[in-house]
């Protein structure tokens, strides 16, 4: 059913606050500029600061590079092997039994994110916190500081689903593809090639359609935008039931606020390029777009 519990608001979290299944999660990592001359297109900074400065009370930490990505390979936030996520969810008290509730500070990607990943391993019970932490602070509701507890450990076993990621060969062949739609969810002037990139190449891939995730989400609220407006958004860059969705972005993380939204409208067909722009735009062989 469409625009159902993936999406949590913070009154209906504010009542769960003490349920002994709820495992309550800040995603927050920040990206800060690289140095001149860097081969990096920008240095991940955790987000365990902040939250540390203040959290939802009862709230613990995921460090998403730390713990949760690809290590060995020098673009950021890759989904690493399955075991690797079996032991870091276990290790934060997620099992099959979980209600998992996600947010991050001033942008809900790095919540989404954590969604997609778990979607992939099988796990259906995450959800977003609309309006994150800010919505949640604005209100006046209580914020703890200081170290994260720590849920028991738990065991996490996961069940991956096919196609929910695809690499670049893949994105390659989906250019030519008339039952693919690729979503590119960066910003108008990325999309367009007309900004320096900090990814390389100035564009886009070829046959991308622009949704960029900034206007899946209210700018004040820091809330989704109503469901209704977002399917008129994605259809009219003609994105309909009937075709498979590519989203993708700088690296993976913002494309995942187009997905959730196209989710919770009853989407099906949904993948991921994980690499995105952090890899496409490095790639001199393949193709690129601007205007």
């Amino acid at each position: 059913m469409a625009g159902h519990s993936e999406l949590i608001t913070t009154a209906e979290l504010a009542e769960i606050l003490t349920r002994p299944d709820l495992r309550l999660f800040d995603c927050t990592t920040y990206l800060e500029p690289a140095p001149a001359g860097s081969n990096v297109p920008y240095i991940v900074v955790s987000g365990r600061q902040t939250f540390e400065a203040g959290h939802i009370p009862g709230a613990n930490f995921l460090d998403l590079q730390a713990e949760f990505s690809e290590a060995r390979t020098e673009l950021r936030f890759m989904m690493p092997p399955t075991a690797q996520l079996e032991a870091a969810f276990g290790r934060h008290g997620i099992s099959a039994g979980s209600r998992v509730v996600l947010y991050s500070i001033g942008t809900a990607m790095w919540a989404t994110r954590f969604w997609w990943m778990l979607r992939s391993l099988g796990f259906e019970g995450a959800a977003v916190l609309d309006g994150g932490i800010d919505k949640w602070t604005a209100e006046g509701r209580d914020i703890e500081t200081g170290l994260a507890g720590g849920y028991p450990p738990a065991t996490f076993a996961a069940r991956p689903k096919d196609g929910m990621f695809v690499d670049k060969h893949d994105v390659l062949a989906a250019t030519t593809e008339g039952d693919t739609v690729i979503v590119n969810a960066l910003g108008p002037q990325f999309y367009k090639g007309l900004e320096p990139s900090r990814y390389g190449r100035r564009g886009r891939i070829p046959g991308s359609v622009s949704v960029p995730a900034a206007t899946l989400i209210d700018p004040k609220a820091k809330t989704f935008v109503p469901l209704e407006e977002a399917e008129a958004t994605f259809a009219a860059q003609g994105i309909t039931r009937d075709k498979r969705v590519v989203a993708y972005c700088g690296g993976g993380i913002s494309a995942t606020i187009d997905l959730f939204q196209l989710h919770r409208l009853g989407y099906d067909n949904l993948t991921l390029y994980d690499g995105s722009m952090g890899e496409w735009a490095k790639d001199a062989e393949l193709p690129i777009e601007t205007g």
